[in-house]
C-alpha cells in the first residue's frame, strides 16, 4: 500500500487525552523526519469526516473513543486505512472482562475476576473468592484511572465509586503480588520482555507518567525459557482477540513463577516515559524506524 499522506489522530477527549497528545507530538515528528506528508487532528474539535482526504491515519489516541474501536470502527465506515488493531479487536482488547472471557476460554491464566454492582459490594463474599487485599478496576479504561487497592470494607466502597466514574462495568481482581513484564509487539513478532519495577503498591498512573523512579529494564535473572514462554503467551493473549499490527501485554509473575495476564494495549504510549519504544530501542530500532514499520504494517 502506496502512503504518502497521513492523517495523525492525539488528543481526543478520554481521561487520557494530555499523554495521547505527548505520543501524537513524537510520532508527528517522526512522520515529518520520514518525509511523509502528515497533519496532526485531534478528534475533540476536528470533523473527522475529512479523513477521507488521507491514505491512512495514524492512531494516537488513548482511552475511551479512541482505544476502544469507536474511531476505528468510523474509520473502517470512511474506508480509511488506519494503523494498528481492528474496531472489533480494539473494542474486545479494550474491556477487560470481554478479554479476560476470552483468556479463560483459551487457558490463557489472568487473575480471577468478579462484576461488581452496587447490590454486591459484600466484602466478605468478594475476599473469600478473591483474596485479600485485592484490586478494583473500570473494565474499559487505561493508564490505570480508577484503579485501586481494596484492604477492608471502606476501601471497597471508595474503590467501587471510583471505578464505576469510568466505565458502568466494574470489576473486582486477584491481586497478584510478585514481579511485572511486559511483551511490546511489533508486526505479530515480540521486541523482548521488559520489567516494571516500581516504588507504589502497584503500576498506577504517578508510576507510569510522573515518576522517575519507575525503573524498566531487561531481566537478567530469568532463565531463557521463561521468557520464551512469555512472548508465546503475550502473542497468544495479542492474537486470541484478534489483534493486529502492534499492541503491548502486560503481565505478572507470581511468587511460585506463575504467569498472569493482566491486559492487552493496542495503541501504546509514544512519550518519552512509554514501554514500546523503549522496548524497541532495545530491539535495535529507532524511534522513526519503530514508526515506519508500524506504518508498513497498515492494512
Amino acid at each position: 500500500m502506496l502512503i504518502k499522506k497521513i492523517a495523525l489522530l492525539s488528543g481526543g477527549d478520554s481521561e487520557e487525552r494530555d499523554i495521547s497528545i505527548k505520543s501524537g507530538l513524537a510520532v508527528y515528528q517522526a512522520l515529518k523526519n520520514l518525509n511523509y506528508e502528515v497533519s496532526l487532528i485531534d478528534p475533540k474539535n476536528s470533523n473527522l469526516c475529512s479523513l477521507v482526504n488521507f491514505d491512512a491515519a495514524f492512531i494516537c489516541l488513548h482511552g475511551k473513543n479512541g482505544e476502544d474501536g469507536k474511531v476505528q470502527s468510523l474509520l473502517e465506515l470512511l474506508k480509511v486505512p488506519f494503523t494498528g488493531s481492528a474496531s472489533t479487536a480494539s473494542m474486545l482488547a479494550m474491556n477487560k472482562f470481554y478479554s479476560k472471557l476470552i483468556w479463560n476460554d483459551r487457558a490463557l491464566k489472568t487473575p480471577q475476576f468478579l462484576i461488581l454492582n452496587k447490590t454486591n459490594l459484600d466484602y466478605k463474599k468478594i475476599i473469600t473468592k478473591l483474596g485479600d487485599p485485592f484490586i478494583v478496576k473500570p473494565s474499559s479504561s487505561g493508564s490505570s484511572f480508577g484503579i485501586n487497592l481494596v484492604k477492608n470494607k471502606d476501601d471497597l466502597i471508595s474503590a467501587f465509586t471510583d471505578a464505576f466514574k469510568y466505565d458502568s462495568i466494574v470489576i473486582a481482581e486477584e491481586f497478584i503480588v510478585g514481579r511485572e513484564f511486559t511483551v511490546s509487539i511489533l508486526g505479530n513478532k515480540s521486541l523482548g520482555v521488559l520489567e516494571i519495577s516500581s516504588k507504589n503498591e502497584f503500576y498506577d498512573y504517578n508510576a507510569k507518567y510522573v515518576s522517575n523512579e519507575t525503573v524498566f529494564s531487561k531481566p537478567t535473572d530469568l532463565n531463557p525459557t521463561v521468557l520464551e514462554e512469555m512472548e508465546t503467551i503475550a502473542l497468544s493473549a495479542f492474537t486470541s482477540i484478534g489483534c493486529r499490527g502492534w499492541g503491548r501485554v502486560d503481565f505478572m509473575m507470581d511468587k511460585e513463577f506463575n504467569l498472569h495476564l493482566i491486559e492487552v494495549n493496542t495503541v501504546p504510549g509514544m512519550t518519552d516515559h512509554s514501554l514500546f519504544p523503549l522496548a524497541a530501542r532495545h530491539a535495535g530500532l529507532s524511534f522513526e524506524q519503530t514508526v515506519h514499520h508500524i506504518v508498513d504494517l497498515i492494512e
